[in-house]
C-alpha cells in the first residue's frame, strides 16, 4: 500500500469527445519500487484519433525475463531511450489540460504523477476516466473486467497487447463500445 498522498485530479464518470487515453509499461506494480519502461498517449478530438505520443524509457534496473515475456520490451530495445525526467515531461507537455482516460487508469496516473513530482516538482492534476469502471458497470457477471477480456467480449483485437500505444487502442476501443451499451441501458430505462 502506497504511502504517498496525491494532489491528482478527480476521477470522472464521464463521457467525454476530447480526451487523452494513456497507459503505461513498468518493471512492476509499485510506483515506489518499479521503473516505468515505456509510455503512451493517445490523443482523440471529437472521438478520433488526432495524435500520438509514445517513447520507451530507460530504466535505472535492467528489465527482468518477466516483463520482458509480459511486454515484449527488451534492454536492448531501451538501452538509448531517454531516461524519465525527460520521458515524463515530454508526456506532460503533450497531455497538456485533456483529461486522461485508460483502463485501471490509476495506477498509470500514479506512476506518472510520482515521477513527474521526482523529477519535475510538478503535480499532475489532469482529471481522469477510468474505463475498468464502466466495465464493471455494464459487465457485472464477467468472471474478469482485464482489458482484454473485455475487448475479447466486444470483439476487439488484442494483438499487441502490453505494450501502451496498442493498449491505449484497445482501451479506446472498449470505451466506446461500453460508452454505447451505457447509453441504450439508459435509454431502455
Amino acid at each position: 500500500m502506497s504511502s504517498t498522498i496525491r494532489r491528482k485530479g478527480k476521477s470522472r464518470i464521464a463521457f467525454p469527445e476530447d480526451y487523452c487515453v494513456v497507459d503505461i509499461e513498468t518493471t512492476g506494480l509499485s510506483p515506489e519500487e518499479c521503473e516505468i519502461i515505456e509510455i503512451a498517449a493517445v490523443r482523440y478530438r471529437n472521438g478520433e484519433k488526432s495524435d500520438v505520443f509514445t517513447t520507451l524509457i530507460k530504466p535505472d534496473r535492467a528489465i527482468s525475463p518477466f516483463i520482458t515475456e509480459l511486454t515484449g520490451i527488451t534492454n536492448e530495445m531501451v538501452a538509448d531511450a531517454p531516461d524519465i525526467s525527460q520521458a515524463v515531461m515530454e508526456f506532460y507537455k503533450f497531455a497538456g489540460n485533456d483529461m486522461l482516460m485508460g483502463y485501471n487508469v490509476n495506477f498509470d496516473i500514479n506512476f506518472l504523477y510520482d515521477n513527474l513530482l521526482r523529477c519535475h516538482g510538478i503535480h499532475l492534476e489532469n482529471d481522469f476516466v477510468d474505463v475498468l469502471r464502466f466495465a464493471r458497470k455494464v459487465l457485472p457477471l464477467m468472471p474478469d473486467r482485464k482489458q482484454t477480456s473485455v475487448a475479447d467480449h466486444y470483439g476487439i483485437s488484442i494483438t499487441g497487447a502490453h505494450r501502451a500505444e496498442k493498449d491505449c487502442e484497445i482501451c479506446n476501443a472498449c470505451y466506446k463500445c461500453l460508452r454505447d451499451e451505457m447509453r441504450r441501458q439508459d435509454a431502455e430505462s
